[in-house]
This record gives C-alpha cells, structure tokens and sequence, in this order.
C-alpha cells in the first residue's frame, strides 16, 4: 500500500465505521423482515436502530407512531378489540401478504379509530374515520398491503394528510402471512 492509498483505506474505514454506527437497512418483503432503517431514542438516552419484535415505528417528520403490528391472520382479526384506550402515539399497524382492496370494522372496538390506508412506498391512499363498536364495512377504495390505526384525530391534529409519507421501522422477526 502506498502513501496515496493510505488516505483512501482511512476514508474506507470511517465510512463503515458511520454505517455500522447508523445500522444497516434491512430489506422488504413479505416472510421476512421489511422496513426502511431508522434512529429512535431509547430509554436512557441510549440510541435504538430498531423497536422490539412485533413493534413498528411509522414516522411521519417529527411524529412518530408506536405501533404494535398485527401481521399473521388471527392479529389482523383480532386488532384493537376489547380495549378501552390507546395511547396518543400509539396504534396498531395491519400487515398483509398481498396487495388488493381492503375492509375494517369496529366490532367489538371501543375507541374511536382514525385508519390510514398505505401504498407499497409507504404514501397515504386514504384516512378513514371509525366509529366505536360501527360493524359498517370500511373500504381502502384502493389495493393496499398496510393499514394503519390510531386515536380518532391524530393524523388532523398533526397536519398529515392523504399524500403523506411515512417511514417505517420494524421490529426483529417479522413474518407476513
């Protein structure tokens, strides 16, 4: 190695360095684990790469989104059922196999719901308002593979809209089915 090519491996190895510190991406797709890398801070002031398994982080700028994940069948069905609150910032995000049209409804749910439904890039199709224990069937009114449940309000409360798009951090073990 030359004195030219000292720089370079010095540049190479700050460059890993930084992406090891950051975390490395971890892929998409159905069966394994999927999202976009993200930082959050952790308890202790100590930085997190990523939420426990079965969480998801959907960050929408400044907000984020603590949501539990309801990926395999008997998650989606039993959703946010039989509770009597939901904490501001927190929700339920709904994972599919397959992208297609999609139906919700607020049996047995007793708080009042906002639903956002997603595109494959993690955009906004539509925000649909539910009302607690209403067994009227909720549309997507567009295919989508990601739904998202939060308090009733907080999506107007914080200004995001139809458009908007999210970045989204999942937990370790992550399995679509």
């Amino acid at each position: 190695m030359t004195a030219h090519d000292g720089w370079r491996w010095w540049l190479l190895a700050g460059v890993v360095a930084v992406a090891t510190a950051c975390g490395a991406g971890n892929g998409a797709g159905t069966g394994g684990e999927a999202g976009n890398s993200n930082a959050t801070p952790a308890a202790g002031g100590q930085e997190a790469t990523r939420p426990p398994p079965g969480v998801a982080w959907v960050v929408f700028g400044a907000d984020t989104v603590v949501a539990e994940v309801a990926s395999l069948p008997a998650q989606r069905e039993r959703g946010l059922m039989h509770r009597d609150s939901l904490p501001d910032g927190t929700g339920m995000l709904f994972l599919f196999p397959t992208t297609e049209e999609r139906s919700f409804w607020m049996r047995d749910t007793h708080i009042a719901l906002d639903l956002a439904f997603f595109d494959e890039a993690y955009t906004i199709l539509a925000i649909k308002r539910m009302q607690p224990l209403d067994e009227t069937l909720i549309g997507s009114d567009a295919p989508t593979a990601m739904a998202l449940e939060v308090r009733q309000g907080w999506f107007h409360d914080r200004g995001i809209e139809v458009g908007a798009r999210a970045k989204v951090v999942f937990g370790r073990g992550l399995t679509i089915r």
